[in-house]
């Protein structure tokens, strides 16, 4: 036995050294695609000025009085791309799969969960990469931290926990199809209404009453409301940040238990 192998941490210790590595391996990838970080940063820039200067005007109608409806949209868009970007876990695992990286990575000596680990806490750094420039676009057309910059932090933690749950369901996806196109489109299809049908662009009480029902209950506008309360009153209302924290561990526990499980059995 080798020296290197008898000093190799075990259990919970390697899979935080072994996934550190596998995360800076990530990162490090992540100026060689520069095509890939452009778009992931220009989508968002996007929907924040078009939804501001084309529908702005008219949603901005139906805001109570005094909200901007750049204060009441950037919250609203940081979760949708946030849910969005996490989209490219499953790409890059599908992706990886396809290459042939996966079994190469099985076949070293280092923590199963680590590729897995790795993988996700890259895309959460590029998560949070995503959400400072969400924000500095928002303070380019009228968003401010009213209630302090302390809680817009909270407001730009809260985003990035949520997509760090929600890419351990991309890493299930990812290692279920195995195809890079083929994640990208199972992503969507499910993302799309989700982010939609919600209080991300308008007001729920402007949607039809039965819609209106599953709008509330969305995790994406509980999320929303949420973040919207940080930058604005600057306190969560009651029973606003429970449900929030539940689907974050929820999602977190279940897929990420499901997730690893999968892989150990490719």
């Amino acid at each position: 036995m080798s020296v290197a192998t008898h000093h190799r941490p075990r259990g919970l210790r390697a899979v935080v050294h072994d996934g550190a590595i596998i995360t800076w391996r990530n990162l490090v990838q992540l100026p060689r695609t520069p095509e890939l970080l452009l778009f992931t940063l220009v989508q968002p820039v996007m929907f924040v000025v078009l939804f501001t200067y084309v529908f702005g005007g008219s949603i901005g109608q139906s805001l109570p009085p005094g909200l901007s409806y750049a204060q009441f949209l950037i919250p609203g868009i940081m979760v949708q791309t946030i849910v969005f970007s996490t989209s490219a876990t499953s790409v890059g695992l599908a992706d990886d799969l396809q290459k042939g990286l996966v079994d190469r990575f099985r076949s070293l000596p280092i923590a199963r969960s680590a590729v897995l680990v790795g993988r996700i806490c890259a895309d959460t750094v590029r998560l949070l990469m995503i959400a400072v420039v969400l924000v500095i676009v928002g303070y380019v057309v009228g968003f401010r931290f009213e209630a302090g910059l302390g809680w817009g932090l909270c407001m730009v933690l809260a985003a990035v926990a949520f997509g760090f749950a929600m890419s351990w369901i991309m890493a299930l996806i990812g290692l279920s199809v195995r195809d890079a196109e083929t994640a990208n489109t199972a992503g969507f299809v499910w993302l799309f209404p989700l982010t939609f049908i919600s209080s991300v662009f308008v007001p729920v009480a402007s949607m039809p009453g039965w819609l209106q029902v599953v709008a509330r209950n969305n995790p994406v506008t509980l999320l929303a409301n949420l973040l919207r309360e940080f930058t604005l009153i600057g306190r969560p209302l009651a029973g606003t940040v429970a449900p929030v924290v539940a689907w974050i561990v929820g999602l977190t526990a279940v897929f990420g238990t499901l997730a690893v499980a999968k892989y150990r059995r490719i």
